[in-house]
């Protein structure tokens, strides 16, 4: 099913609209670094191939026409422009081990700024938090910029099955069967985590929901009428529109 209703296109072209979309969706949203960080996509129909923005142009101008193919040896396969070392060996890896079809990184200010505390769990303190409990992992080991293919391989360790990497003095990270619903998870976690920061600097003790109500947060009523993919789509569709009034160009 297509997110965005207005255009009938091939799955490849689909998925840089999606992409270019998912980056200027990040400046609105401020969770960019300019030209730094990095969203990455399988390409359709291919497990070894990866899509992803060039190095060097900033996320606001990002154009579906502008996505390159790379490859784990960080060769360019298709497009015109190189994929930064970091990315390539934090992504690729991610990609090949996890299976993640979307992986992205950034360093967006409220979830790093929770990164930063020695004590950095994220607790399901509000029902927007809940639906992230038990769904996050935790690198507590920060030893510098990644720039070889095996951290990348110990970061997919880290990760395993999970949906969000904390990565402690560096960042987040969040994969996706979609970049509808990789980047709604990437949008609500710089929410609760802000959420969070604000509720610890009261000084007063947080009340974290119990167990069973994290279950039931989490858990979608018999009746309801709209799946998560459902719900994913929707989000993102109206990020689109948002898109297109703001900061149109993306989808060229």
């Amino acid at each position: 099913m297509s997110v965005h209703p207005l255009r009938a296109v091939d799955a490849v072209t689909q998925a840089k609209i999606h992409l270019a979309a998912a980056h200027r969706l990040a400046v609105l949203h401020e969770l960019e670094e300019g030209i730094d960080n990095h969203f990455t996509v399988t390409v359709p129909g291919r497990d070894d191939r990866y899509l992803i923005l060039p190095f060097g142009l900033h996320w606001s101008e990002a154009r579906a026409s502008d996505m390159i193919v790379f490859d784990e040896s960080g060769k360019t396969l298709e497009g015109e422009g190189v994929v930064e070392l970091s990315a390539q060996c934090i992504h690729a890896p991610i990609h090949r081990i996890c299976g993640a079809r979307v992986v992205m990184h950034t360093h967006q200010p409220w979830a790093l700024a929770l990164n930063m505390l020695e004590n950095n769990r994220l607790l399901p303190a509000n029902q927007t938090a809940a639906f992230f409990h038990g769904h996050l992992a935790y690198d507590d080991t920060y030893e510098g910029t990644a720039d070889t293919i095996e951290e990348g391989e110990r970061l997919a360790r880290v990760i395993g099955g999970k949906q969000v990497l904390f990565m402690k003095n560096h960042g987040v990270l969040v994969v996706g069967e979609t970049v509808a619903q990789a980047y709604k998870r990437l949008y609500f976690l710089e929410r609760v985590c802000r959420t969070q920061v604000l509720a610890m600097s009261t000084g007063k003790p947080l009340k974290v929901l119990a167990d069973v109500i994290v279950a039931q947060v989490q858990s979608p009523p018999a009746d309801d009428r709209h799946s998560r993919t459902e719900r994913d789509r929707l989000f993102f569709e109206a990020m689109m529109r948002i898109l297109d009034r703001e900061l149109p160009g993306y989808a060229g």
